[in-house]
């Protein structure tokens, strides 16, 4: 097991952590359909309560956080308290990218479509040094059936958005490399890690065949019994995947020859962002069992754009 520190617990299925610069992580609680934030201390302070399923966050132009909302779950909870996502429910009425004020707890839904198709289930984001933002759609399942799953890029002003990728088995953590020429995408339950190469921002070099193989090279995928949720990106480029089942954070080589796991005490640890003293900090959500974490991270993490400035 990693050494690690816990800093507060309760949380209600935490995903979406963004390491503050003033030591404190906002992150999403989806079963409390929050953003909240986390002080030092471990105290909790409602930002916003957004409905639905808040998911991956980010921090964006103008202070202004951006949350992708999957739209929520039928939730699932064991004896012991602990949370389980399940199937969509009933209350269902899409998924969204919304714009949270951190500062007053205002926000608005920037996106709910795309070419006249709703939003499924948008699960996580990362901006670009140019102001946009790609996102990924899980989808939703159901009892019999589940959505198929696409990669998105839109503007931060709710001027414009495009399907760049489609179709992605269960499409989640998503995240760009130092120099902003790859584009990582991970699935869920294949946990392979895509790689696809950008000619700009917002363009996908090659992009013309009609399937992802066309588009992208799958660097990694993990054996046995294992899936990939959220990730983030450090300073060396190594892609850094939450990984459920095992309940560990992947540390994967830019090559994807490389794959050491810190495991965590959480079978779903769902998200992983870098802070503290020369980003050498990782914060992990541990959502089964409610809690942020952290623990050393053997390289800087990545200044994040809108971030870490």
């Amino acid at each position: 097991m990693t050494p690690h520190r816990e800093i507060t617990a309760g949380l209600r299925f935490p995903e979406g952590p963004i390491a503050m610069t003033d030591g404190s992580v906002i992150l999403v609680e989806i079963a409390r359909e929050t953003l909240t934030r986390v002080m030092p201390d471990g105290k909790q302070h409602v930002i916003a309560k957004l409905g639905g399923g808040p998911n991956g966050a980010a921090m964006g132009p103008n202070g202004k956080i951006y949350v992708c909302n999957n739209g929520g779950f039928n939730w699932i909870q064991r004896p012991d308290g602990r949370l389980f996502p399940g199937t969509q429910p009933a209350g269902y009425k899409g998924g969204s990218i919304q714009v949270v004020d951190p500062e007053t707890g205002k926000f608005e839904t920037l996106y709910n479509s795309c070419d006249g198709r709703r939003l499924n289930g948008p699960n996580d984001l990362v901006f670009d040094k140019e102001g946009g933002f790609w996102f990924t759609d899980l989808g939703k399942t159901r009892d019999r059936d589940s959505d198929r799953g696409a990669v998105y890029y839109a503007r931060a002003d709710g001027s414009k958005i495009e399907e760049k990728v489609f179709p992605l088995e269960r499409p989640n953590g998503c995240g760009l490399s130092p120099d902003e020429k790859t584009l990582y995408v991970v699935e869920t339950p294949t946990a392979r890690c895509w790689a696809f190469e950008l000619s700009a921002a917002g363009v996908i070099k090659d992009a013309n065949g009609p399937y992802r193989g066309e588009k992208g090279r799958v660097i990694t995928g993990l054996g046995g019994y294992q899936m990939f949720d959220s990730l983030a990106v450090d300073s060396a480029g190594h892609i850094c995947v939450a990984t459920l089942i095992t309940g560990a954070v992947s540390d994967i080589s830019p090559d994807g020859q490389s794959v050491t796991q810190y495991k965590l005490p959480d079978p779903m640890v769902t998200n992983v962002c870098f802070g503290g003293n020369e980003l050498r900090t990782a914060y992990a959500t541990l959502s089964m069992t409610g809690k942020l974490v952290s623990f050393e991270w053997p390289r800087p993490g990545l200044k994040l754009n809108y971030l870490n400035k």
